[in-house]
Formats: C-alpha cells, structure tokens, sequence
C-alpha cells in the first residue's frame, strides 16, 4: 500500500500521519495504546478508492512527539482536530480502537459539527479502572527490552496476525528490536481514563456511530447494552472467535462492517 508521511504540528507538538490519498470523504484512524498507524495497513487496504485516508500516529507513538508535556484527553481530542483542519479533511469519519475509539468519541462528542460518522473497535465510556495503569506498567515491564529479534517480538506479542500488527510498530536499532514509546508517557495518558467515565460524553454524540466488539474482547457485555440503551441507534456488531485487537484478527471483516456502515449514511448525513 503506498502511502506519504503527513506532519501536523499543534502547539509546537508534532504529529505524524500515514495519508493514502483518495478523492472521497475523509476517514481518520486512531491507533490503541501502544499501537501505531501502520496497523490500519490490512483494514484501510481497498479503502482509498472511495475515501481519502489517513492514518495517525497518536501524541507519544510511533513517529509522532514521543514525549509531550500534556497527554491529558483533551490534547487527544485537540490534536484530531487539528489533524482534520491543517489535511483539509472536511468532515471526516473517525474510527478508532480501544484508546484511539476513546480519542474518537470524545471528538466526536465535543466537535458534533466536525465528525460525519463515528466507528468504535473494541472501545466504551468505561471507567473507573483505577488498577488499568499498575496492570498495563506490569505488562509493559514484562516484556524482554530488547526483543533479540522481530520474530521474537512477535511470537511474545501474541503471535499470527495480532504479534506481527504489534511487532511492526518496533524499530530494529543498537543491535534489538525497541517499542517506538516510553511506557511512562503512555501510563500517563492513562490517567483520566482511569479516574472517571465517559458516559455524559457518550450520551452527546449525535453522528451515525458503529461500535464494533470482539466477541473475546475486554469490553463488558453490561456496557455494551448500556451503550445501546443510552444510543438505541448505535449499529453494534459482535465479531465472533476474536478478542481485542480485532481489526488485527480479521481486517476483512471489520472493512466489510466498515464499509456496508458508510454504504448506509452515504447519502443521508446532512452537510455533504
């Protein structure tokens, strides 16, 4: 898939994005924690002959600012927006994945008049998960700095399709395979998520939104109906045999769900 490097700077913070091109309406997409853009590579593939896409690499990954002072959820929220006015993308679609679907829906829900559509993959209002961050360091602190090899990284991050989605975001450097984070920057940007929820922020959304759940993910089935009793209009899709990196394990079938969700607003969405 060919793509070009895209650098947006919002308050002196840079942030890197993957555009594929494409004429049609835009489609932002939001990595999780720890993630990176290229892990859209699977599901945006076929996507740029109708929609113009561009992948992010979120403040404190990948190519993007490693350590920036504020990692609070507004900054998120901020550097989305600033993404969609500095690439001319006029009322995009945002989809994201667990912590990248948080960043989305708080756009979403603070920018009504700026996002067209919402996807949610693997991510709800949540919270409070005050263990999140002491269980997230003690994964991150687990793993074997440096990963003597890629295949290594891949086999310890799961194996198949979900160990090489993550081993791509390493960087082969000083004779090892590195993340391309500090693990301290991302804890932090835990913070909030694990104080409170994000239910009033849930109830504001108002585009056309799809939340996509692994059947094995970490999403509790009592959220996922609360979700859809807040927002009975919410299109919700359980993907079977996967957990929570879905869009790794099956990028066919959550480009389908993706596609045949936007086939469906096309031409009822008001502003086009």
């Amino acid at each position: 898939m060919t793509w070009s490097e895209r650098t947006v700077i919002r308050d002196g913070v840079r942030i890197s994005c993957r555009d594929r091109g494409g004429d049609g309406p835009p489609l932002i997409l939001l990595h999780g924690l720890a993630g990176h853009a290229g892990e859209w590579d699977d599901v945006a593939r076929d996507l740029s002959r109708r929609y113009r896409v561009v992948a992010v690499d979120q403040r404190g990954h990948g190519a993007s600012e490693r350590r920036p002072r504020d990692v609070s959820r507004a900054a998120y929220v901020a550097d989305v927006v600033a993404v969609a006015e500095q690439l001319g993308l006029r009322r995009p679609v945002l989809m994201g994945q667990s912590m990248g679907g948080s960043t989305a829906m708080l756009t979403a829900a603070a920018h009504p008049g700026l996002v067209r559509a919402l996807v949610l993959v693997e991510a709800a209002p949540g919270g409070p998960t005050p263990d999140t961050p002491a269980e997230i360091g003690g994964w991150f602190d687990s793993w074997p700095m440096p990963f003597p090899s890629r295949d290594a990284a891949v086999r310890f991050l799961g194996g198949g399709r979900v160990g090489e989605g993550w081993a791509d975001g390493l960087e082969e450097r000083d004779g090892g395979w590195w993340p391309r984070f500090d693990a301290d920057v991302l804890l932090a940007s835990l913070a909030e998520n694990a104080r409170r929820a994000f239910w009033d922020e849930w109830a504001e959304v108002t585009c056309p939104t799809l939340a996509v759940f692994g059947q094995n993910g970490i999403i509790p089935p009592e959220d996922a109906d609360r979700m859809l009793r807040q927002r009975p209009e919410t299109v919700a899709v359980s993907v079977p045999g996967t957990g929570h990196d879905v869009h790794l394990e099956r990028p066919d079938t959550v480009r389908r769900l993706l596609a045949e969700f936007l086939d469906g607003i096309e031409d009822t969405t008001p502003g086009d």
